[in-house]
């Protein structure tokens, strides 16, 4: 194969062939899931009402209507992707970005509030805990940090820290216990589970106490995502294995009969969303594992029976980084009623949109189609470097 092209030089046929598949498949999938096209790759996802809000590589975080795909508003500052994003009742925004920073926004007008000097290395995870109004940080410096989140017109307070990792920690979830503490779990890339009690201390000089409970050790390499929540602990890995297990706390309760799921996705699980933990509380489980999305039925009420798969979509053609809920609220005839839809962000920078009857009969009349494992990602423009661009898809690929 003869090419032109000064880029080319140095890349193999095979490489080439894998360009041209990619560029395909994008074509193919342009349309599936009416999907909204964004400037940079999603690297996290939330919904609230109606509305999604993305973190991006373009160093951005955007607020997006459901309905219409308009940009309602954009929060710039940061000087690094956005990787993570979390919400304080009902007015602030929390962002965390590669530039080590934490920043809190004013939702209505997005105007800046504080901005904080918070690890050493890239912000990889946030999580707010309302009941002790606490921000929760996780980086690529190993280190976990606890912040005072009710005050954010200045820098965050820290109220404690957590050292004990030895990778990343990427991934962060909460069960409360009551209004001064709770179970904080902390994940990292090395495929260890942390499950601390924290307990929140108010008075003149306010702190966080923290304190080792457990170490769940199932993953052989590192964790993208956990639930907590009707007695288990749900957590994905870059093993390809999405681990199913009572909390650590029930699992040692004289007469409780230990019951463990794990089910094998053939690449890395990057999201799950599991509804039988939502609003909606429907007995399925949906996963995100390389451009595939699937969804399993499981009853965590009988967890005797094992998680069965109903449906799966080959849904975008760059990997899946995150799931959300949108309980749509369409009204006809003076009626309302609620649909469901599953909304997947990816890499491919899109934003895209399933109803969840969809995903659970893939019809091919409408170009849903069961997945296709492909390992081939098509090439696409952001506004991130040549040397941020490897090093996000490095740390995609490794952490």
């Amino acid at each position: 194969m003869q090419t032109s092209d000064v880029s080319n030089f140095f890349r193999t046929e095979t490489e080439l062939a894998k360009d041209e598949a990619r560029k395909e498949k994008a074509q193919r999938t342009k349309n599936l899931g009416s999907p909204l096209d964004l400037p940079g790759k999603i690297l996290s996802l939330k919904i609230r009402g109606s509305e999604a809000w993305t973190a991006e590589s373009g160093h951005v975080a955007r607020r997006l209507s459901l309905e219409t795909g308009k940009t309602l508003q954009i929060y710039r500052g940061h000087t690094g992707p956005v990787t993570c994003i979390a919400f304080r009742e009902p007015d602030v925004l929390f962002t965390g970005s590669w530039d080590n920073t934490i920043k809190a926004w004013n939702i209505s007008d997005n105007a800046l509030l504080s901005t904080t000097q918070s690890h050493t290395d890239f912000v990889k995870v946030l999580l707010l805990v309302p009941t002790l109004s606490l921000l929760v940080s996780g980086s690529s410096d190993k280190v976990v940090r606890l912040w005072d989140a009710s005050d954010v017109a200045k820098p965050l307070t820290q109220l404690g820290s957590i050292s004990s990792h030895a990778r990343p920690v990427e991934v962060l979830a909460f069960e409360p216990i009551n209004e001064t503490s709770g179970m904080l779990y902390t994940a990292d890339t090395m495929g260890v589970i942390k499950v601390w009690e924290v307990q929140r201390e108010y008075g003149p000089t306010p702190t966080c106490r923290t304190t080792l409970r457990s170490e769940l050790q199932d993953h052989r390499t590192g964790i993208n995502d956990v639930w907590v929540g009707n007695g288990f602990v749900w957590s994905a890995s870059s093993d390809e294995s999405l681990i199913i297990q009572p909390l650590p706390r029930l699992s040692t309760v004289a007469n409780t009969k230990r019951i463990r799921h794990k089910i094998t996705h053939p690449q890395s699980i990057n999201a799950i969303l599991p509804l039988s933990l939502t609003n909606l509380s429907e007995p399925y489980i949906v996963t995100a594992s390389g451009e595939v999305v699937r969804v399993y039925a499981f009853d965590p009420h009988a967890p005797e029976d094992k998680p069965e798969l109903v449906g799966e979509i080959d849904a975008h053609w760059h990997d899946v980084t995150d799931l959300g809920l949108w309980m749509r609220v369409v009204e006809k005839g003076g009626k309302k009623r609620i649909e469901t839809w599953i909304l997947s962000a990816s890499l491919d920078a899109t934003l895209r949109r399933w109803q969840l009857e969809e995903l659970l009969n893939p019809s091919q009349d409408k170009g849903l189609v069961p997945a296709i494992i492909q390992l081939i990602e098509p090439s696409t423009s952001s506004s991130l470097t040549e040397e941020e661009e490897h090093e996000l898809e490095e740390l995609l690929a490794d952490d």
